[in-house]
């Protein structure tokens, strides 16, 4: 069954309850567990709602999909997936395109679910691109906002305000979470930049686009990509290629991600001359994840670029 029909930003836009109180929010909807049922569709989504909605006992959060799979980018929607959407009151999307797989399902099995993109009002995004010479299958914004600590201080900040709409009661708790959560990944981003000033090379090599935003937010230039989209593997003739631009722009490194296998990476590092090492974009995670855990491990990956590309 195809159910890529119709993109999420359709559905944000069609009539969702983005502005009103759910019926009945404040006392919970689901029954005898009294329970505001927040479903999120991805694991950072998931990890930044936790944050926002922490203290708020009302409130259940919940995950769609499996928190270990990372980017959802061909993912189809599975009859468990859809008894989770039917059960919830408000789902939250990444959005930016990276919910394609929704498309009507989502609305035909709970058509009184209130929608939350949590990318809504960032106009910045950056175009996806592809490698040199090849046309990006993905092409439009990139979605992988969650990667860059700035960008996940702006989805908390709104996930906040519209959890605020649609549970009013709720409304205190979520915006001292969010500031407070929002200055600490700021401080993060800053971090990022602060180190970056000092680095002998700026200029890297990532697995996919994951990473633009934070490339962009820390003052790194990504020269390249391995990987057009995740596990579309370059052909032998691709990787060669790809040592030479390395080789021609001077970048410094070539980072995989643990979400994928990194072979093709350390070949194409190995070729270059180049060190490779792993940047986590935090697109997954254990399912009991404690609420610090993004930050735990951007932390992780701002000492690894400091001790590969140097201070």
């Amino acid at each position: 069954m195809n159910l890529k029909s119709t993109r999420l930003p359709v559905i944000l836009l069609s009539g969702c309850l983005l502005a009103a109180p759910l019926p009945g929010c404040s006392k919970g909807r689901n029954g005898a567990s009294g329970k505001v049922r927040v479903l999120c569709s991805t694991f950072p989504v998931y990890v930044f709602t936790r944050n926002v909605a922490a203290g708020r006992n009302t409130v259940q959060v919940d995950l769609m999909l499996p928190s270990d799979m990372g980017c959802p980018h061909d993912y189809v929607l599975t009859p468990q997936d859809m008894q989770k959407i039917a059960s919830a009151d408000v789902f939250i999307a990444n959005g930016l395109g990276l919910e394609d797989f929704l498309g009507d399902p989502l609305k035909q099995a709970n058509p009184k679910i209130a929608v939350i993109d949590s990318s809504r009002g960032i106009t910045d995004v950056i175009q996806l691109r592809s490698r040199e010479g090849r046309a990006h299958e993905h092409a439009g914004p990139n979605p992988h906002l969650f990667a860059s600590p700035r960008m996940a201080a702006r989805i908390a900040k709104t996930i906040a305000a519209e959890l605020a709409k649609i549970d009013p009661g709720g409304a205190e708790t979520y915006d001292r979470n969010a500031q407070a959560y929002a200055a600490r990944l700021e401080k993060l981003a800053d971090d990022f930049a602060a180190a970056a000033r000092s680095f002998r090379s700026r200029k890297i090599v990532t697995e996919h686009a994951v990473f633009d935003y934070l490339a962009r937010d820390a003052g790194l230039e990504i020269v390249a990509v391995v990987e057009d989209a995740p596990g579309q593997a370059p052909s032998a003739a691709e990787m060669i290629d790809l040592a030479r631009v390395i080789r021609r722009s001077g970048a410094a490194a070539v980072f995989t991600e643990p979400q994928y296998p990194a072979n093709v990476g350390r070949k194409i590092a190995d070729e270059a001359g180049v060190p490779v090492a792993v940047l986590d974009p935090i697109a997954s995670g254990p399912a009991d994840a404690p609420l610090d855990y993004y930050e735990k491990v951007m932390f992780g990956n701002l000492d690894t670029l400091k001790r590969v590309l140097g201070q």
